[in-house]
């Protein structure tokens, strides 16, 4: 798959989860609609951007078994997370409740948001080893009669679990609170059904796991939790229309929610159009065998590092599907990360949690055991 995709052949790329990379054909896709738009801007902006932003919508939601009205394109999960987070009718004394495993972004948007209004963002710690049983009863123990939101990773960045969230939002739901799932790590990485998840908003991105050129990302929210959503930029979804209670507007055919967060003035839309053509990518591709396989690798990987360094993971093969943390034992991890780089070309994070650091490795399609190997003898060669 190396071929299929546009990076540096000298560079060992294990690094796919911060930003992702896209293949050649689905970049050329992008390509081809900054070219349709250039040919006429009017045209492509005025006339044909919301059905052609409708029918992609409609495909993305297919693949994440959710209704394409429900969602909408935004540029990455983060903007999705402050889009609720300042839509979000907070009182003062009111709090949402997250975990220490959050996204630094992501935790400044609750933060600020909460601060503005008067209320409070509380981060329930989530220990390690980590014990997955345990993790929704400790979010939902934490809960109190001001909680108005639970916020959590599906997918945790820094230390690459993959959280039990249906269960979450399944509990919370009973007890009327509500949830916000930040799946930025999600799409493509595992197999998705929103409607069965349950939350009442869910973000994630196309441009990382599922190969969509970057800036590419949706906001799903559930129908009844819509009319709460304010875009960030007020434009023409704002200006009066025939949207009524229902959220409906019976003159462009649209939900208000769709027109809100999607009319948004003169912007590049090609890399949202180009997410049917990442899927199509992958859907050719056999994609389910390949991530099984890039999972079962880095697992592979891991315990190979482990069984030299003698540290433990953080937990079972289960608990993570493409990337995984492996504990390794430095005081200086930039250092770490700057010399795998320099000394032996390879792109790979050095992430840190509760005083512990790991090499966050992502095994995408196109890595090779070849590449595995260097990476297991680079962090041999510094001692860690």
């Amino acid at each position: 798959m190396r071929d299929a995709f546009l990076l540096a052949p000298d560079l060992v790329f294990l690094n796919h989860g911060s930003f992702g990379a896209c293949p050649r054909e689905v970049f050329d896709a992008y390509q081809g609609w900054q070219l349709a738009l250039e040919r006429n801007p009017v045209e492509f902006l005025g006339r044909r951007s919301a059905g052609l932003l409708a029918d992609a919508r409609q495909r993305l939601g297919q693949y994440l078994g959710a209704s394409g009205q429900d969602l909408v394109f935004v540029a990455n999960a983060t903007t999705g997370v402050n889009i609720v987070a300042r839509s979000l009718a907070l009182q003062p004394g009111d709090e949402v409740l997250g975990t220490d495993h959050e996204y630094g972004a992501c935790d400044a948007a609750w933060q600020f948001a909460c601060a503005q209004r008067g209320a409070s963002y509380r981060r329930v710690e989530v220990p390690l080893p980590f014990e997955r049983d345990t993790w929704a009863p400790r979010l939902l123990a934490a809960a109190t009669p001001r909680t108005r939101l639970i916020f959590a990773s599906h997918i945790s960045s820094t230390t690459a679990l993959v959280f039990p969230v249906a269960e979450l939002c399944a509990a919370a739901r009973e007890r009327g609170i509500a949830t916000l799932v930040d799946g930025a790590h999600a799409p493509g990485q595992v197999a998705l059904n929103l409607d069965a998840i349950g939350a009442d908003f869910y973000t994630g991105n196309c441009h990382k796991w599922l190969c969509a050129p970057k800036g590419a990302a949706f906001l799903h929210a559930r129908p009844e939790r819509q009319a709460e959503i304010d875009a960030t930029v007020v434009s023409w979804g704002y200006a009066a229309s025939g949207a009524g209670h229902t959220g409906f507007d019976a003159y462009t055919g649209r939900t208000l929610f769709e027109r809100r967060l999607q009319w948004q003035g003169t912007r590049d839309i090609a890399a949202f159009l180009a997410v049917p053509a990442a899927i199509d990518f992958q859907q050719r591709h056999g994609w389910p065998a390949r991530r099984a396989q890039c999972h079962d690798l880095a697992c592979a990987t891991q315990r190979r590092v482990l069984a030299r360094n003698g540290l433990a993971p953080i937990a079972p093969d289960a608990d993570f599907a493409q990337m995984v943390p492996i504990p390794v034992a430095t005081a200086a991890p930039e250092k770490l990360r700057q010399w795998l780089f320099e000394q032996h070309r390879i792109e790979v994070p050095i992430t840190q949690h509760g005083g512990r650091r790991f090499v966050r490795l992502s095994v995408q399609a196109y890595n090779t055991p070849a590449e595995l190997d260097a990476l297991v003898s680079a962090l041999a060669a510094a001692g860690v």
